[in-house]
C-alpha cells in the first residue's frame, strides 16, 4: 500500500470512529500483536516483532463497526477482532495486517431486566465488570473463568469459553440469551429474541465459537442468576483415575454439582499439593454443591454415599474451600507454567467411553515422543454424556530451543502428537480454548468433508475474506 493510499485510509477510518480512537503508532501495534498464545509471547521475548496491524481502531458501537467494516471491504483489507488480549490460541493476533478492531469501548450496560433475568451489554465489556454489576443488585453471571478479570464478553463467545461452576450452570453459549452482530458487509443483524426454538437453526451457535471470521458480534444479553443461598465444598482423594471417573458419572445421573475438578496424580503431587496443600498419592477431586440449603443438604448425602461406592475417601470441606478462594491464583506469576518453559493447554472432549482412554493415550504419546515434555491434567468441565480433560505440556527451560523457529517447529510438533492422539481416540480438537492459529491446520483433520459446511458460510457472509483470515481453518 503507497503512503498516499494508506493515508487515505487512515482518514476514511478517523471519520468513522474518531481521529483519537484510530492508531497508528508503534506502542500500540506492539501490543496488540501479542495475546497469551504461547508462540506469540516466544517470539517477543527472543527479541523479535509479532505480526503487526496497520490501524489500531476503536469503535464504540454497532454503527461505528459496520462503518468500518464497510471501508475494510471496500478496500480489501483484513480485519482482525481484540478483545482483552488473554486468548491462547493466538485467535486475535493480526496475522495478515490491516486493521485491527479493538471491542473495548463497547463496554456499556444497555438494560438490567430482572423479570427476564438478563443483562444486556457490549462485547468489549470486561466479564468481571458484568459480574460486580449483577452482584449489586443481588444476582451472579455464573461464569468464572481464569481470565474473568481480563478477557471480555466478546471474546468468551468467540471462542465459546467455559468458567469454573459450568458443570450446573453451562458454558458461555448456554448463557446468551441473543446477541447483535455486524456482518462483514457492514450490515448489522440481531440473532431471535430466545434461544431455544424451531425457526429455523439457531443464529446465535452460527457466530459463537466462529473466532471473527464470520462477523464482529458487538452486543449480547447474558443470563444471571439469583445467588445460590449456600455453596458446600468437599475434597475427596481417589485411589486411580477409573474409581474416580466411575463415580463422577453415576453422580451426574443423579443431580449436577457446580463445581468438579479431578487432578490427575502427576498435578495432585504438584499444583495441589503446592496451592492447596494436599500431600498425598492419588487423584485429588474437588465438588461443591449449590443453590437452597434444603436442596443442597439432599445433594450432599448422594455425593458422599456415591464416592464412597468407589472408594473414595472424604477430605472434608477445608481443601475445597481453599480451592473455590485460590482457583486463580493457580494462573498468576510463581504458579502458572511461564517462559522460559514451553507449555499448552490441549483441552479435549469426548463421551465417557473415551475420555479416559484419550487422556492414557495423549499422556503416553507426547511422553514417549517428547521425552523433553511432561503430561499432566484435571478434569475440569462435566456433563451427563462425557468430560473433558485439561490435558497439559511442560518442557523445562534448559531443554526449549534459544532459535525462535526451531522452538516453534518443537512447540507445533508437540501439539500435532498430541491433539492427533485425541482425534483418532474420538476426542475433538478443543473444548473451550477455541482454535485459532495454533490448531487451524488440524480442523479439516477432524471434519472432514463436513469442513465444506465452515467453508460454506465462509464464502457466503465473507466473500473477500478479510475477517480474522487464517484462523478456525478458514
Amino acid at each position: 500500500m503507497t503512503d498516499f493510499l494508506f493515508t487515505q485510509v487512515l482518514t476514511e477510518l478517523e471519520d468513522a470512529v474518531g481521529r483519537e480512537n484510530c492508531s497508528t503508532r508503534d506502542i500500540d501495534k506492539l501490543t496488540h500483536g501479542v495475546d497469551y498464545f504461547w508462540l506469540s509471547r516466544m517470539w517477543a521475548d527472543r527479541g523479535l516483532r509479532m505480526p503487526e496491524a496497520d490501524y489500531i481502531v476503536s469503535p464504540k458501537n454497532a454503527q461505528e463497526t459496520s462503518a468500518v467494516l464497510k471501508i475494510a471491504n471496500y478496500y480489501k483489507i483484513p480485519v482482525t477482532t481484540w478483545g482483552g488480549g488473554g486468548g491462547t490460541q493466538g485467535g486475535a493476533i493480526p496475522v495478515a495486517g490491516g486493521i485491527l478492531l479493538d471491542t473495548k469501548r463497547m463496554d456499556a450496560i444497555t438494560e438490567f431486566n430482572e423479570k427476564g433475568m438478563y443483562i444486556e451489554c457490549g462485547a468489549g465489556t470486561i466479564y468481571k465488570h458484568l459480574e460486580w454489576k449483577a452482584n449489586e443488585r443481588g444476582y451472579a453471571t455464573m461464569h468464572y473463568p481464569s481470565s474473568l478479570t481480563c478477557s471480555t464478553v466478546g471474546g468468551f463467545l468467540a471462542h465459546r469459553g467455559i468458567g469454573v461452576v459450568s458443570t450446573k450452570y453451562g458454558k458461555i453459549d448456554d448463557m446468551v440469551l441473543g446477541m447483535e452482530v455486524v456482518l462483514p458487509d457492514g450490515t448489522i443483524i440481531h440473532t431471535s429474541p430466545a434461544p431455544k426454538h424451531a425457526a429455523g437453526p439457531d443464529l446465535n451457535q452460527i457466530f459463537i465459537g466462529s473466532e471473527g471470521t464470520l462477523g464482529v458480534m458487538t452486543k449480547a444479553q447474558m443470563r444471571i442468576y439469583d445467588m445460590p443461598e449456600e455453596r458446600r465444598f468437599r475434597g475427596f482423594l481417589f485411589r486411580n483415575m477409573t474409581d474416580a471417573f466411575d463415580a463422577a458419572r453415576e453422580l451426574l445421573q443423579k443431580f449436577k454439582p457446580s463445581v468438579m475438578r479431578l487432578y490427575d496424580p502427576a498435578e495432585t503431587a504438584s499444583l495441589i499439593k503446592k496451592i492447596v496443600g494436599v500431600e498425598r498419592e492419588g487423584a485429588f477431586m474437588n465438588v461443591a454443591i449449590e443453590g437452597v440449603s434444603e436442596m443442597v443438604e439432599l445433594e450432599q448425602k448422594i455425593l458422599l454415599s456415591t464416592f464412597a461406592k468407589y472408594g473414595a475417601e472424604d477430605l472434608g470441606s477445608e481443601y475445597g474451600e481453599k480451592w473455590w478462594k485460590e482457583k486463580i491464583t493457580f494462573f498468576y506469576p510463581g504458579h502458572m507454567m511461564d517462559l522460559p518453559q514451553m507449555f499448552g493447554t490441549m483441552d479435549t472432549i469426548a463421551p465417557y467411553g473415551k475420555i479416559e482412554e484419550i487422556y492414557w493415550a495423549m499422556k503416553k504419546a507426547i511422553e514417549t515422543n517428547f521425552p523433553q515434555a511432561k503430561f499432566i491434567a484435571h478434569f475440569s468441565h462435566w456433563y451427563e454424556w462425557g468430560a473433558m480433560v485439561y490435558d497439559r505440556f511442560i518442557v523445562d527451560g534448559k531443554d526449549v530451543p534459544t532459535d525462535p523457529k526451531e522452538a516453534m517447529r518443537l512447540h507445533n510438533a508437540i501439539w500435532n502428537c498430541g491433539v492427533r492422539t485425541a482425534i483418532a481416540n474420538g476426542g475433538v480438537v478443543n473444548d473451550h480454548h477455541g482454535v485459532g492459529i495454533k490448531l487451524g491446520r488440524l480442523m479439516k483433520e477432524q471434519y472432514g468433508p463436513a469442513m465444506k459446511v465452515f467453508e460454506g458460510l465462509k464464502r457466503e457472509l465473507d466473500p473477500n475474506g478479510i475477517m480474522n483470515p487464517f484462523k478456525l481453518g478458514l
